[in-house]
């Protein structure tokens, strides 16, 4: 018999006052929920609640951490407060904005702005539902990351790693911002101290050393992630997982049915930063991003990146809008 998930908070309970209005998504390290501060503006507020550590019955405010999982509860308690006061101190339009942070019913809240748009994966599956021989156009894509570099390389500067990038992970905001949501610090030290490999992951994103304890990571380990998340924005689909490329590496011949689609150098890019050893690959966001901005490659008209990425549909996301429009928030891809 499975485990029952903890319970989320009811609506209209007050923690660090915000008032919850309702859970927007749950998943196996935490809960996120819509909620309002004093003024009536809307937050999104996400509490570390990891179901493989914790009971809590309906009503209550307090997580029940059974004694043998007291320490690693508290290990990745301690990430997930040292992670929302590193993101408080970035001040980055593709970085996720945290707004405040704190402690209370033995667990911590990060308070986040609230925000409409859509995710990358789903302006990919509906692009790729169209069936183009383009997914993304190339200077799209180009755009598109550039975007997101600038913002990673400064969390890089803070001596953080996202750790979980990928197309869920990218949103795109309404008021036309790429933002780099979901970092994974607590999901890392959970999994490195306990069993959580099976939840940590998401096929095709993770570089082979985050399945390895033994392993080093660092801007190599989310530079891999770029390269698959390009990937995905060339073919509609992610790349085979690390495991699967460790025992036979398919990625070249997938990419070889790109040629003529997309240009060498991109190609040639997703490579270079999906390198199975993490020595080939690009060791920092700005040498990656200097290849990726190579001017031969680059096409751009004065447009922002949500216009960008849009035009990237050969102008049909008119079509689909409404099923892409949603009311969402950053943070709501917790697994």
């Amino acid at each position: 018999m499975s485990k029952l998930k903890p319970a989320s908070l009811p609506p209209d309970t007050v923690i660090g006052g915000y008032r919850v209005l309702n859970k927007i998504s749950a998943g196996g390290f935490g809960v996120v929920y819509l909620a309002v501060d004093d003024q009536g503006q809307q937050v999104a507020i996400k509490e570390y609640l990891p179901s493989a550590l914790t009971t809590r019955a309906a009503g209550e405010l307090v997580p029940q951490v059974p004694p043998e999982k007291l320490s690693l509860y508290r290990l990745g308690l301690k990430s997930f407060f040292e992670e929302g006061r590193s993101l408080a101190q970035i001040s980055h339009a593709s970085v996720v904005s945290v707004l405040n942070f704190f402690r209370q019913n033995e667990t911590v809240y990060m308070v986040m702005n609230y925000l409409e748009g859509a995710t990358l994966q789903d302006f990919i599956v509906t692009a790729r539902d169209l069936k183009k021989q383009k997914v993304f156009r190339e200077s799209t894509i180009r755009s598109l990351f550039d975007e997101i570099l600038r913002g990673l390389r400064i969390v890089h500067q803070h001596k953080m790693l996202h750790l979980d990038l990928k197309p869920a992970n990218i949103f795109i905001t309404d008021d036309n911002r790429a933002v780099m949501l979901d970092f994974g610090a607590a999901r890392e030290v959970l999994n490195k101290e306990g069993n959580f490999t099976r939840p940590m992951y998401t096929p095709g994103f993770a570089a082979p050393e985050m399945y390895r304890r033994d392993s080093t990571m660092g801007p190599w380990t989310d530079i891999y992630a770029i390269g698959a998340c390009i990937y995905s924005c060339m073919q509609g689909y992610p790349p085979n997982d690390a495991p699967q490329r460790l025992e036979k590496d398919r990625l070249a011949l997938a990419l070889t049915r790109m040629r003529g689609v997309y240009s060498d150098n991109l190609i040639e890019v997703v490579e270079w930063c999906m390198s199975l050893d993490p020595l080939s690959r690009p060791q920092s966001v700005f040498v990656l991003q200097k290849e990726l901005s190579r001017e031969g490659e680059r096409q751009y008209t004065k447009l922002s990146v949500g216009e960008k990425v849009r035009l990237g549909f050969d102008n049909m996301l008119t079509d689909t809008k409404k099923n892409l429009k949603r009311a969402t928030c950053l943070g709501t891809r917790i697994r």
